[in-house]
């Protein structure tokens, strides 16, 4: 009987995979759940990661790092690991001060930014733990290893800073010969002063988001070689063309002699947004050796070096009515930079900037941004970039908003904002929301979570003194992402514009390759945007193939982060698309001796209209490689390029709701259920996009209950493994019930919407609102991230109090 049932359930799996295998009949691609093109490799382990590429003659890196937050470094000796066996080289930032450059910035969000000399070894000082100070170049990552132990450092400590408002006082250390200000950028529209002058009802509260280390599933990994005057840099990085870029500013090689490779990378949310010390170094070692050379981080290495994530103190002040409209909203923010301006490091909390507002309507918005030097690991880019802070910030005050007006949080909601019959709508921080129905995504969520019998149950566990409280959490949100416009970036003082460029190549067999200038790190470009091309030209799903992540291939791009790839790089995909149509059209008319203007095409064929004479997109294509017989004028080929710059960004949005039960006897917290209904436009794979929002939940609720990255009071990283900094596994998080509305993005032809970032933004403030109303009767207002049964316990102790 058992065997019987496992057969049917094995005959539906794969009854159930075929019906994945390809669209139904009359169906189109865009919108069919296919199965990944790339999973065939990636999952089973035949792909090619930069950790395992090897070369003849390859040597292995490794770095020395300082053991101290900050200290001069008075002498480094590196002659005793340079005569152990295996080693070829030693180095220390002294040995190549004069060539390693600096590791850039490209946002210098302010014009009296201050943005201090980086290199990628310590020469004279250490800013932070983990802080590069000498390498080993060996035969073997292993004695490369064991050769660190025996170069000798001599440092002389200096005072760390780890606090930014400590930083920012009078007589306060130092991490710069400047001081600890950054910058200091301000935005505000309307009169804040008289929005919160007599108003019935003023919010405060401040907020904490901690600090976060990414944890992508593949370490960081460098492989450099040289041919001559040539160099190729394989990466596992987000940003090939970019980094191609910078490392060519950097280290003086010509661009057009530097190739940069992203094989395929295994996760990144940000973290290999960077032009990264070890991928400088790794350059320039095989510059001065002559031979490839590799660095593959490990795990703890990687806690300490990656660049880290959020890390803000929040200060927030609302106005409103006895009613709950709002008024007006002010934002004090201080943002940790760490010890140095990464690449994006600056502008990260400036693209919360225009968030803050959330989906809500408002006469007025004050925002101060205070960047924040620390003796810490950088922060840059971490999933989300900016917008997950502003998020939680509007709807964690949202809450404190119903409390005190003594409504339901829905209804709040409800009251401010934006109607479906109002788009587009000019935000109050300056931005176009082009399309958007939270009426109708909040409804839909409504009614999967069961919010009434929730209530009710909640009430009712109260009046009988259950002391495992019921609490309901929900955040209604909004993103802005698809970072793109060239213009508005560059008024942002962005050091690039936001364009994406596509090829498509229609071959002489009628197949067709794509080479994309997006850079996927498993979002699946293969699978999308094949889809996008079966139907743009009427060819099948396994016709085509996508190239990506190499400069000399796909040698132009902007790459991948920002929810960007499919609302920018996808729709350049598509127009491409449409060029290789509009030449072909004119090729098949010839050959149909008709004119352009009555050839129609549909579904691959192209056909004169009120006939059936007709040609398919093969048959123009083999008739255009075989160049015998074309219009007078028209090159022998279909192939099309396209450079596409978006005039908006995307706004997809949503409702997450969540039940959380909370022990007040023991502060443990437990994830009941969790709905999340979701608008990202039209759909070109709902698999895919299941994928992001689980992935995204994920993250999310991570830092609502696990992840934070902790210092002691010398500046030493506690959280450097996975035994000390806390990822959930499937184990520790709920069965999630997702859904969708479709509202259309009316700025794309696709009609798409980002999705990369949403669940990550949506689902902290929606776990902790869950907690804080449980606690309520308790007197809790607040709990720290991540909401850990001792901070809960004590949150319910102090409020008891």
């Amino acid at each position: 009987m058992t065997e019987e049932l496992d057969a049917g359930m094995v005959a539906r799996t794969i009854a159930e995979n075929d019906m994945l295998s390809e669209p139904a009949p009359g169906r189109t691609e865009v919108g069919a759940a296919r199965r990944r093109k790339e999973d065939a490799r990636l999952v089973t382990g035949r792909s090619r990661w930069t950790d395992n590429i090897q070369l003849p003659g390859m040597l292995y890196v490794a770095f020395l790092r300082s053991p101290m937050a900050h200290a001069r470094v008075t002498r480094v000796d590196v002659s005793g690991a340079r005569g152990l066996p295996g080693v070829v080289a030693a180095f220390s930032g002294k040995d190549l001060a004069e060539e390693q450059g600096s590791l850039p910035c490209a946002w210098p969000v302010t014009e009296d930014i201050v943005i201090p000399d980086h290199p990628p070894m310590a020469v004279d000082e250490v800013r932070y733990a983990g802080e590069a100070v000498a390498c080993v170049v060996a035969t073997d990552r292993y004695r490369a290893a064991d050769a660190l132990e025996a170069i000798e450092v001599d440092y002389d400590p200096l005072p760390p800073v780890l606090d930014m408002t400590e930083a920012l006082t009078e007589g306060s250390p130092k991490v710069h010969e400047h001081g600890n200000r950054s910058f200091v950028w301000k935005f505000a529209a309307g009169d804040a002063d008289a929005a919160f002058r007599d108003a019935p009802v003023v919010v405060e509260r401040t907020y904490v988001q901690q600090r976060l280390i990414p944890s992508a599933m593949e370490p960081r990994a460098v492989v450099a070689q040289t041919d001559g005057d040539s160099f190729t840099l394989y990466s596992a990085t987000q940003i090939p063309h970019i980094l191609r870029i910078m490392l060519a500013q950097v280290t003086g090689i010509p661009e057009h002699k530097l190739r940069v490779i992203a094989p395929d990378v295994g996760g990144g949310f940000g973290s290999k947004l960077q032009v990264t010390a070890e991928e400088v170094i790794a350059l320039l070692l095989t510059r001065r050796l002559g031979k490839p050379v590799k660095w593959t981080e490990s795990r703890s290495e990687g806690n300490l070096t990656v660049h880290h994530g959020r890390d803000q103190l929040q200060r927030i002040s609302l106005a409103a009515d006895q009613d709950g409209r709002i008024r007006g909203l002010k934002v004090d923010l201080l943002a940790d930079m760490g010890a140095y301006l990464m690449l994006v490091t600056p502008g990260v909390p400036l693209l919360g900037a225009f968030m803050y507002n959330g989906i809500y309507k408002m006469d007025a918005y004050d925002f101060t941004c205070t960047g924040v030097f620390t003796t810490k690991m950088p922060t840059d880019a971490y999933r989300g970039a900016g917008r997950p802070e502003a998020t939680y910030a509007i709807e964690r005050v949202m809450d404190e908003l119903a409390h005190e007006v003594g409504l339901d949080p829905i209804e709040v909601r409800r009251r401010n904002w934006i109607r479906h019959e109002e788009f587009p709508y000019a935000t109050i921080a300056g931005l176009t929301y082009d399309s958007g129905n939270y009426e109708a995504a909040t409804d839909k969520a409504l009614a999967l979570f069961g919010y009434d019998k929730l209530r009710a149950e909640q009430a009712e566990r109260a009046e009988r003194g259950d002391p495992v409280r019921l609490g309901i959490g929900v955040s209604t949100f909004t993103e802005m992402c698809g970072l793109a416009p060239s213009r508005v970036l560059g008024s942002l003082s962005y050091g690039a514009g936001g364009w994406e460029h596509a090829d498509v190549r229609m071959l002489p067999t009628g197949k067709v390759e794509v080479v994309t200038g997006s850079s996927p790190h498993g979002q699946g470009h293969e699978t999308a945007w094949s889809q996008i091309v079966a139907d743009a030209l009427g060819v099948p799903f396994e016709d085509v193939s996508v190239v990506h992540g190499d400069t000399s291939v796909s040698h132009k791009g902007m790459d991948t982060y920002g929810s960007r790839s499919l609302v920018v790089g996808g729709v350049a995909v598509l127009r491409a698309c449409d060029k290789v149509k509009d030449k072909a059209r004119r090729i098949a008319a010839h050959m149909l001796e008709a004119s352009p203007e009555d050839v129609e095409f549909d579904g691959g064929t192209f056909r004169v209209r009120g006939t059936d004479a007709g040609k398919t997109i093969q048959e123009v294509a083999l008739a255009t490689f075989a160049a015998h017989d074309l219009p007078d004028g028209v090159e022998p080929s279909l192939d099309s390029s396209v450079t596409f710059d978006p005039d908006n960004f995307s706004f997809p949005h949503g409702t997450h709701l969540c039940a959380t039960e909370v022990d007040t006897e023991t502060g443990a917290v437990t994830i009941r259920s969790y709905v999340a209904v979701d608008d990202v436009g039209k759909v070109v794979n709902p698999m895919i996009v299941e994928g992001q929002v689980h992935g995204g939940l994920a993250q999310g609720i991570a830092q609502a209950l696990f992840e934070e990255a902790v210092y002691d009071s010398e500046g030493n990283l506690l959280t450097t493994t996975m035994a000390d900094y806390l990822l959930p596994s499937a184990a520790d998080l709920p069965s999630f019930v997702t859904d969708r509305t479709e509202t259309p993005a009316t700025t794309n032809p696709l009609g798409v919407k980002g999705v990369g970032e949403a669940g990550t933004i949506a689902s902290t403030p929606a776990v902790v609102n869950a907690i804080v109303d449980a606690l309520r009767p308790y007197g809790v207002h607040d709990v720290p991230m991540p909401c850990t049964p001792e901070r809960v316990w004590r949150a319910i102790d102090g409020g008891a109090a």
